[in-house]
């Protein structure tokens, strides 16, 4: 039996996909807090030609910058692909209540995966972490796209 996806990771699919028709990896986050969206982004590393521009980074930018406050405590973050080492330790930094993400990353995840970035003793804040929502879509979207460029 199949579950429909929560909306924030429906629109943060769909943010990916945009990302990979403008030759980004398919990865795309959503920030909400409670039903509003606060923030949405998508990787965006050839286009700015920023090696950080990953799209939780973008959006915990864009999200802090609009709520005017460097903590996201009230806040959740969904996003397609598993965070990286780096993503990880921004969204603890910046408080994130909640970490939904779709496809794992054996390869490059920091919370599944990897140094298992919130187990750490010297990780100060963990969110609550709901990983494989939307797994297998957002796992397409990956596969197809670097499938296209081999």
């Amino acid at each position: 039996m199949s579950f429909p996806l929560p909306p924030p990771m429906r629109l943060a699919l769909d943010l990916a996909r945009q990302a990979a028709s403008s030759g980004e990896v398919p990865v795309a986050a959503v920030i909400m807090r409670g039903d509003e969206v606060v923030a949405t982004a998508a990787n965006a590393m050839c286009s700015g030609s920023d090696p950080t521009a990953h799209a939780e980074m973008e959006a915990i930018r864009a999200a802090a910058a609009r709520l005017g406050a460097q903590r996201l405590d009230d806040c959740d973050l969904y996003v397609t692909l598993e965070p990286c080492a780096m993503c990880a330790g921004a969204i603890s930094h910046a408080r994130l209540r909640r970490l939904y993400y779709g496809a794992e990353d054996p390869k490059g995840g920091a919370v599944a995966h990897g140094p298992r970035f919130f187990t750490q003793p010297t990780c100060h804040h963990r969110p609550e972490i709901y990983g494989g929502i939307g797994e297998a879509e957002a796992a397409a979207l990956l596969r197809d796209f670097f499938v296209a460029r081999r």
